[in-house]
């Protein structure tokens, strides 16, 4: 089958190094576009509440390397040098990077090293692309994410995944099963499109990203205005990572917690977070 068919609804834009799978709604014009970065594991799914709740504003979600319908890293790559070839080919002088997790940390990375780029920035569960944790209850998960990885078992695998869904003050009975049962659908597919297997059946590793030098030190060269977005349930370490982010910016700068969410504000709490990013491009 072709990508357009495994992938309903997605463009695709061929680029010499990688094909970029994106969504897309509204016009152009209205001000500077939003892209919505979404965050690991997931893909631009997870942005369905948010892709025509803007209405008169172009929005934006592209698929990260390796994940929904994007291609698969062959060499090293900078996922925030993947943004910047996204926005040069459809055009885009400026925008708002809008990023969960993974895609905060991508947002705050276009913010370094693109800065006339950026007209704002929303983040939401970290505080830049290289996240620090010394909270316990996160160091267990990634720690059995990592073995996980390691291992054959997938279902494991996405049983770790999903303790970042509900949070390390929640059980799966408290979270609404359709925002659950998104995030399983992304991650499986992630797993069936891009997991690649050595003879043994044993998953190997994909190309990492490059990372940006120094994020957290360079945070004070970020004078456009920010938004960190933390889900009030999320992990301490989650939270504590936005409102640093906050005091580290030059420009203006708030942190919202949204009650009642974890790490996918945008799909528990639709309303306000939409609200929240609203309150802010209105502003620009």
């Amino acid at each position: 089958m072709s990508p357009a068919e495994t992938h309903p609804g997605v463009n695709f834009l061929d680029l010499a190094d990688q094909t970029i799978a994106y969504r897309e709604s509204g016009p152009s014009g209205g001000g500077p576009p939003l892209l919505l970065l979404h965050g690991g594991a997931v893909d631009s799914r997870m942005w369905g509440p948010q892709l025509d709740a803007f209405p008169g504003r172009r929005v934006i979600a592209p698929d990260a390397r390796g994940q929904g319908g994007s291609s698969d890293a062959e060499a090293p790559y900078r996922l925030v040098d993947d943004v910047i070839a996204l926005m040069d080919a459809l055009q885009i002088d400026v925008a708002v990077p809008i990023g969960i997790s993974m895609g905060g940390g991508t947002a705050v990375d276009l913010a370094l090293e693109f800065p006339a780029r950026v007209a704002a920035l929303v983040v939401s569960g970290t505080g830049t692309s290289q996240p620090e944790f010394t909270d316990p209850w996160a160091l267990q998960a990634f720690a059995d994410w990592r073995e996980a990885e390691q291992g054959t078992d997938p279902e494991a695998w996405i049983a770790v995944l999903q303790r970042f869904t509900a949070g390390p003050h929640r059980t799966r009975g408290q979270v609404d099963p359709a925002v659950w049962a998104l995030i399983d659908t992304m991650a499986r597919d992630t797993l069936a499109q891009h997991l690649r297997l050595d003879p043994d059946g044993r998953p190997l590793p994909p190309v990492p990203p490059t990372p940006v030098a120094d994020p957290w030190g360079r945070l004070g060269e970020i004078a456009a205005p920010v938004l960190a977005l933390s889900g009030a349930l999320d992990g301490d370490d989650h939270r504590g990572m936005g409102a640093r982010l906050v005091r580290s910016v030059s420009g203006p700068a708030r942190h919202v917690e949204v009650p009642g969410a974890a790490h996918y504000p945008n799909l528990e709490a639709p309303e306000l977070f939409d609200a929240a990013v609203q309150e802010l491009v209105d502003a620009l």
